[in-house]
């Protein structure tokens, strides 16, 4: 079969070259099967986030109007690389107003401008009087963190119509919100950008720009095309995904901004000038993994709930709060971290596989060389695995596992992706986790997350997570107040609640009552589960193997529950605390220090 992988080349919002990818990578692509073809859609809608600000939770929908970013035709690329005039104008605006950055390691073209820039406000005294009024603005609205700083303009930026409008392309309301605290430097921007004729000076270093993009754009195809082909994963045609990498030669070079505008991955990139055009291609590749797995990962979502307790185990990890309340985004990165180290430079070279017609010897010292180089792969790809951990990632190890065992079975990412996640062993994995000896300080993200924020029941399940049981409760109870909303999860969490201020006969209740209505497998069988437990410590073993049997029949599928109602039915439960009391302290309360019952009764993840 042959097969096409084209990307799409926009020097400007106007002008669309496809490119087409070499022969040898198009081989490796069909010897795997893979007809991949990359095309362009539409923008998607948005919220923001830089390699130090944030982006939107993907299992969040925005209800805000699409950035305009270099317009895509409709038979453009999903994989993008461009540039845009408006982040053009923003960048120039933070140059001329003392942003210096990285200035000795940018490509050319930025003194370039610099230097003609500086000439015309040499001879004109509108110019300067209108940058004084623009760098006025700058400095006035400078943040102390600089990344931080610049992101809040990029993400502005990326919002503007094309000049000399250079106006928000949504209700201001819709904007990012780091973006609209300089949304009033646009204004003095138009006029700074009219009076120095910013724009022929954009079109007068158009090929510049352009040498720059085709420089990159091999390197960038490589990336996305060897990918795709360890994930196994084809890049399927217009389905509403962009992944777009913007080129803007007067930013710095070392600072790379990666954001999440709903299903728009962007990411924000300025050329080296030694070696000429070099980009940090390997964030630029970690923005591109977010971009192929998260969809795979957010589809999940029921089956990821049960991993939330797992949450406890990062709490003292030196990560942001995103990762430790939200367990898709800390799954997904660590997914993300055990690719990149399975595909990670081990510092020496793989050895190269003699022709067909070699000798035996030939084949034999290759088979040597392979040995060894693999073993030293291996320790290496190990030390990682373990920094990594340290760092807070605490399900690296597990999906580094899986991730060999897809490579030894030659299966795809999105057909092994429901087996790690359906599969994980939740005591295992915290167990493991209980003996990482966590860093002081980790490893920033280059796509920051900002946590969803959570209400009413979710917020309760998380406050239950945490031992807030009074904030849980009256939660709960403002829900069952209310005619219109889920009270079978209502009592579901208030029946937890019970347990952990040990009041049995309350508990019994709620979840009676939550079997009433609620319509979610994993609830239902949960309830039955707890409900024996709870009988066979009273003792009431007939009425508790009724339940575990109830459990059963809801079939949640799930292996927890399958495991916890089979352990119930060959054996009574008995609470930590209880196991070994005498006959004679039948009357003790189970487990005084109430800790290793809360433990015993540790809730499973709610249900949406």
């Amino acid at each position: 079969m042959s097969s096409l992988i084209t990307l799409s080349f926009t020097p400007s919002s106007s002008c669309h070259q496809p490119f087409t990818a070499w022969p040898k990578l198009l081989r490796a692509a069909a010897i795997l099967s893979m007809g991949i073809v990359l095309v362009a859609t539409a923008p998607a809608q948005s919220s923001s986030s830089s390699s130090s600000s944030s982006s939107s939770n993907p299992a969040q929908e925005s209800t805000s109007a699409p950035p305009r970013i270099a317009q895509p035709e409709a038979a453009g690329a999903s994989v993008t690389l461009e540039t845009s005039e408006p982040l053009f104008d923003i960048a120039v605006g933070l140059n001329v107003c003392g942003y210096d950055a990285d200035l000795a390691g940018s490509s050319p073209v930025r003194l370039a401008i610099r230097n003609e820039i500086n000439s015309v406000l040499t001879t004109s005294a509108d110019a300067r009087n209108s940058r004084d009024a623009l760098c006025a603005y700058v400095r006035s609205h400078t943040l102390a963190d600089s990344r931080l700083n610049l992101a809040q303009y990029i993400s502005l930026a990326l919002y503007l119509s094309q000049p000399p409008e250079l106006s928000p392309t949504v209700d201001e309301t819709q904007l990012p919100p780091d973006s609209t605290q300089v949304v009033n430097i646009l204004p003095l921007l138009r006029k700074f950008a009219t009076d120095i004729n910013l724009h022929t000076i954009w079109i007068e270093h158009r090929p510049q720009y352009e040498a720059l993009l085709r420089i990159v754009h091999d390197p960038l195809t490589r990336m996305v095309l060897n990918t795709d082909i360890y994930l196994h994963v084809p890049v399927s045609s217009y389905d509403g995904r962009r992944f777009l990498v913007l080129l803007e030669p007067m930013l710095a070079p070392s600072a790379t901004n990666a954001r999440v505008y709903g299903s728009d991955y962007i990411v924000v990139a300025s050329p080296a000038g030694d070696p000429l055009g070099a980009v940090h291609m390997d964030e630029i590749r970690h923005t591109y993994l977010h971009y192929e797995i998260e969809p795979l990962v957010y589809s999940r979502g029921t089956a990821i709930k049960r991993l939330v307790p797992l949450l406890k185990s990062v709490q003292d990890a030196p990560l942001d709060f995103a990762y430790k309340s939200d367990i898709s985004a800390l799954l997904t990165e660590c997914l993300i971290k055990a690719v990149e180290i399975h595909t990670m430079d081990v510092g020496i070279p793989k050895p190269q596989k003699p022709e067909a017609n070699a000798s035996r010897a030939a084949f034999g010292k290759y088979s040597d060389a392979m040995g060894a180089y693999e073993r030293h792969a291996e320790t290496v790809r190990q030390q990682h695995v373990d920094l990594t951990m340290r760092q807070g990632w605490v399900l690296t190890a597990y999906f580094y596992e899986k991730l060999g065992q897809m490579e030894r079975d030659g299966v795809g990412l999105k057909d092994d992706i429901g087996e790690m996640v359906y599969g994980m062993d939740v005591d295992r994995e915290a167990h493991r986790d209980k003996q990482i000896e966590f860093l002081a300080q980790g490893t920033s993200e280059v796509v920051t997350r900002v946590p969803r924020q959570l209400s009413g029941l979710e917020l309760a399940e998380m406050k239950l997570l945490k031992g807030d049981v009074d904030g849980a409760s009256a939660i709960a109870k403002s829900v069952l107040a209310d005619p219109q909303r889920d009270h079978a999860q209502a009592h579901y969490i208030l029946a937890r609640v019970d347990l952990m201020q040990r009041q049995p006969g309350a508990a019994i209740t709620d979840f009676q009552e939550t079997l009433k209505s609620s319509k979610d497998p994993r609830t239902l069988a949960w309830s039955h589960i707890y409900l024996g437990r709870l009988y066979d410590v009273m003792p009431d073993r007939d009425k508790a193997l009724a339940e575990y049997q109830a459990a059963l029949a809801v079939r949640d599928s799930q292996p927890d529950t399958k495991a916890a109602a089979e352990s119930g039915l060959k054996q009574p439960f008995a609470a930590p605390g209880q196991q070994h009391q005498a006959d004679s302290d039948e009357d003790a309360p189970i487990d005084p220090s109430g800790k290793a019952e809360k433990d015993a009764y540790r809730p499973p993840p709610p249900s949406k």
